[in-house]
């Protein structure tokens, strides 16, 4: 089966910028675009969806807890309702871009924080597709196979699309190790091999090197913040392609 590869893109802000977004467009099927909350201003985002809809790379707004300084990794209590406001807010100024670029948003996956507080947390989940639902019902939520993210997309009609990541260590219930923990932010070549073990058997590697753990994905995110990044995903392009997976957005 095709795999789609994404990547965190858009995560500049003012004269600061991260990662080289112009080149990851070149390998990704997938862009999650910050939206101006955790990272991104207006226009970053101009410019980032005008290089994905130029290069034929889906657009995906990457929601995030409002909170630049900690760049949206760090847990924040919001309101169900205000987080919903939020998260509505954000997909509708990255799809003003979208549109502008001559495409639309395609899709939503939360940032840092928000994505692991919504894979635990129904009410937070629910807060998220609350936005989903009200923007546009065509939109997809990629996120964490077997998580209250996608029971909560299931419930309110919205498609979910399972992610996993090549470049983050597992533990053996499933979740992303911290990124402080030892061994959780993979090297390329095992960032590599994972890519390929997710697409072939579902599986990926736990930080404890005990075992591995299911990973149910029809999308491999790399990390456009991460060492060598663009050389880390130009080679998870190539290895899928060498083993027989198409690379390819999810349908």
């Amino acid at each position: 089966m095709a795999l789609d590869l994404n990547s965190d893109l858009g995560e500049g802000f003012g004269p600061w910028t991260m990662g080289d977004d112009a080149a990851m467009l070149d390998i990704v099927t997938s862009a999650n675009i910050a939206c101006g909350f955790h990272a991104g201003d207006p226009s970053i985002m101009r410019t980032t969806c005008a290089l994905a809809v130029a290069k034929g790379v889906r657009i995906g707004a990457h929601v995030g807890y409002r909170d630049l300084a900690g760049f949206g990794r760090r847990e924040i209590t919001v309101a169900p309702g205000e987080l919903r406001d939020e998260v509505l807010y954000q997909i509708g100024a990255l799809d003003a871009f979208a549109k502008a670029a001559g495409d639309r948003v395609r899709y939503v996956k939360p940032h840092g924080a928000l994505y692991h507080s919504a894979a635990r947390n129904r009410m937070i989940a629910d807060a998220v597709l609350g936005a989903i639902v009200e923007y546009d019902l065509r939109l997809g939520l990629l996120g964490p196979a077997g998580t209250q993210l996608e029971l909560a997309a299931q419930d309110a009609g919205v498609r979910f699309i399972g992610e996993g990541f090549a470049d983050r260590a597992y533990t053996l219930d499933g979740s992303l190790a911290a990124r402080g923990a030892p061994g959780a932010v993979l090297h390329p070549a095992d960032a590599v091999a994972q890519a390929v073990s997710i697409a072939q058997s579902g599986t990926a590697r736990t930080v404890d090197g005990s075992g591995a753990v299911a990973v149910r994905a029809a999308s491999v995110c790399v990390h456009g913040d991460s060492p060598a990044a663009v050389e880390m995903a130009r080679r998870i392009r190539a290895a899928l392609g060498e083993v027989g997976v198409p690379v390819e957005p999810f349908g």
